[in-house]
């Protein structure tokens, strides 16, 4: 994602214009690269679905945005007084991640908002191709944190170890018990037991003005000298008890809610990394992280 500047087209409608923002910076691409006809936002959709089909993509309706639950970007016309604004959301449940006609909505939860139309970019190709073999053999690092809550917005607790358990995650975390705000209401689900979160992330928080604690990522493991976003599909250990990493763990609005505003943004792609805990064991402070 890159920020767009609104671009200047007097015979495009400001809706328009902030809806092209927000198209460029989600497919970043130059937004003077888009087409921009003269009209309000129904011309530049069909422009646009145009533009995006020659691409191999389309743009697609959602019908029930105030609902919509989607760990992507889609782009929401919000009404604001007398005007619609064009604004970008992502995560689930999601959160305004980029409004360039009315930046007092970055942060606010999609449900709270009075939506009046919503659309997702969409591939045009549903096939799922072989995922590429993940080179894990120079993937090593260690456990800097641990960390647990006993139910869903409970105060995560420090540890200096903690107890693995296969299927279920920590011991006294809400997750291991099936009570967290996430947790799968309807049987064991893959990516559930554990969370990762790496600590060069926090560094680059810290450095850009968004200074946050450990505890307030509201993952399990903080990780030192490893990219864990290269450990989704692998197997690996952490200390002797093994793991499977399943996918990104994508921040939300619920995060922004939680730990302070300005959250959803900056951890996009960076959230960490949704865990399966495959054998029993312990987890302590300064265990080595490395392939299985």
């Amino acid at each position: 994602m890159i920020d767009a500047d609104l671009p200047t087209a007097p015979s495009t409608s400001p809706l328009a214009c902030g809806f092209a923002a927000c198209l460029a910076s989600v497919t970043e691409v130059p937004v003077a690269d888009l087409p921009l006809p003269a009209g309000d936002l129904p011309q530049a959709l069909g422009a646009w679905r145009s533009w995006l089909a020659a691409r191999g993509s389309g743009l697609v309706s959602i019908a029930d945005p105030t609902s919509f639950q989607w760990a992507g970007w889609w782009i929401a016309v919000v009404q604001t007084g007398d005007t619609e604004v064009a604004t970008l959301a992502f995560g689930t449940p999601p959160g305004i991640v980029l409004s360039p006609q009315d930046p007092a909505l970055l942060g606010r939860a999609t449900t709270e908002l009075p939506i009046t139309a919503a659309y997702a970019v969409a591939s045009l190709d549903p096939v799922l191709r072989a995922a590429t073999a993940t080179a894990t053999l120079d993937l090593h690092g260690t456990v800097e944190g641990l960390a647990v809550a006993p139910a869903a917005e409970a105060t995560m607790r420090l540890l200096e170890v903690a107890s693995a358990r296969a299927g279920r995650g920590l011991e006294g975390d809400r997750y291991a018990t099936g009570a967290g705000t996430f947790s799968p209401r309807a049987g064991h689900r893959p990516g559930y037991d554990l969370t990762l979160m790496a600590a060069e992330v926090l560094d680059e928080l810290a450095t850009a003005g968004h200074a946050i604690d450990f505890a307030a990522t509201r993952r399990n493991v903080l990780t030192r000298g490893i990219d864990v976003n290269a450990l989704v599909g692998a197997t690996f250990r952490i200390g002797d008890v093994l793991c499977a990493g399943r996918r990104l763990c994508e921040p939300c609005v619920h995060l922004d809610r939680l730990s302070g505003p300005g959250l959803l943004r900056p951890l996009i792609h960076k959230g960490g990394l949704r865990v399966d805990v495959l054998t029993d064991g312990e987890i302590r402070l300064g265990a080595p992280i490395r392939p299985a």
